[in-house]
């Protein structure tokens, strides 16, 4: 069984990870600063329990993907020298996994806030 002390050196370990991220990576900030958006718009407008849900699985699995992403440069660069071609491709088709799912998040985005805000548009010009 898990202490209560155990339990907060997890998290404290969790937490320093995060953070580790944020300080080291410019992409996972910018990702973070792009879902804080998404979350604010997804309780701005009236959007559907499930539209909401989609938005923060959608924003949490873009994060998710840049952490990975973060962890899998760090191993490969601890074996092989980053000049390696297979360094490269290891790096670029891990850029490419979380270049697709930035995308598809996207275009999920486009679909759920586009019609919010272009009526939101519309209404402030017709003022």
């Amino acid at each position: 069984m898990m202490s209560v002390k155990q339990l907060g050196s997890s998290l404290k370990h969790a937490l320093h990870g995060v953070f580790v991220v944020l300080e080291q990576e410019q992409s996972f900030r910018i990702q973070v600063l792009l879902s804080f958006i998404a979350i604010t718009l997804a309780w701005i407008y009236p959007l559907s329990g499930f539209e909401r849900t989609v938005v923060l699985l959608l924003v949490g699995s873009v994060l998710t993907l840049e952490m990975i992403n973060s962890v899998f440069e760090r191993i490969v660069d601890t074996f092989k020298p980053r000049i390696h071609p297979v360094v490269k491709d290891i790096k670029d088709i891990m850029a490419g996994t979380v270049f697709v799912a930035s995308f598809i998040a996207l275009c999920v985005g486009i679909l759920i806030f586009g019609p919010h805000l272009f009526w939101s548009f519309i209404k402030i010009s017709l003022y």
